[in-house]
């Protein structure tokens, strides 16, 4: 067998998430039937993220394997030429066979892009928030996030009870560009809505109607609240998969987002 990384961005507008399922369509179903039909073949894709319905990614990490060889830029232009428009092969490279998307790679970072005016061209990739926003608020309220924390406020209630909800988040930035707040998580794993609802409280923040107080409160016993703020998926992009010797870079907005 031969295995393949790709890196890809995709609008998850119109799909039920990354992870295959029965009669929804989703990203990696889509890779799996595009690359069968081109190589005739059975293939199997595994992501390194599983975003949920109606995220989007700007640089996902998928590899493919498949029982035969091909040249990397072949392959990448093969399915770029039969995929849907919403989804885009960057790159492809010869991996390793013990190599992983999933498994291998150390972090993962999350943009989610909030417009403070309304949009004629961003509207399927941010959350348009008609109140005025205190960033100093919002930039405190973000900071609470870091570090080691029991994120069950912050979990969908359908998340597998045996998972545990304790995450390390790494970093967290909040970032005003132009009519654009651009606020990044970046942790080793994440829970099921987890960022949406932290967007969602740190905005609340921003309107004045929660402390930091509050977050902190959140965040050491169990809440309901947060997931009345949970964020539209509209907004939200997973960014990078981190491997080992991986840099974050700083966060920039594609033009056509902005």
């Amino acid at each position: 067998m031969h295995k393949y990384k790709l890196v890809l961005e995709y609008d998850g507008t119109n799909y039920r998430g990354w992870q295959a399922q029965k009669n929804a369509r989703s990203i990696q179903e889509t890779l799996i039937k595009t690359a069968r039909e081109i190589f005739d073949t059975d293939v199997d894709v595994q992501g390194a993220g599983r975003t949920d319905a109606g995220v989007h990614a700007l640089a996902q990490v998928a590899h493919l394997e498949i029982n035969r060889k091909i040249n990397p830029v072949k392959l990448r232009m093969d399915l770029n030429d039969n995929l849907p428009s919403g989804i885009n092969v960057l790159q492809a490279e010869n991996v390793p066979p013990r190599f992983h998307a999933r498994h291998h790679a150390i972090s993962r970072s999350y943009l989610y892009l909030i417009a403070q005016r309304r949009t004629a061209f961003g509207k399927r990739y941010v959350w348009w928030v008609k109140d005025n926003l205190d960033f100093s608020r919002m930039q405190k309220a973000l900071g609470v996030f870091r570090g080691f924390h029991d994120f069950s406020s912050f979990a969908d209630k359908k998340m597998d009870k045996n998972l545990s909800t304790t995450v390390n988040v790494e970093n967290v930035e909040l970032k005003e560009c132009g009519n654009i707040l651009a606020l990044r998580v970046v942790a080793s794993h994440f829970l099921w809505k987890m960022v949406r609802r932290i967007v969602g409280v740190t905005v609340e923040a921003g309107r004045g109607k929660l402390s930091s107080a509050d977050i902190e409160a959140f965040l050491d016993s169990y809440s309901e609240l947060p997931a009345r703020f949970t964020a539209p998926p509209s907004g939200l992009f997973l960014e990078r998969i981190l491997y080992e010797g991986d840099k974050l870079p700083p966060i920039r907005i594609p033009i056509y987002l902005l």
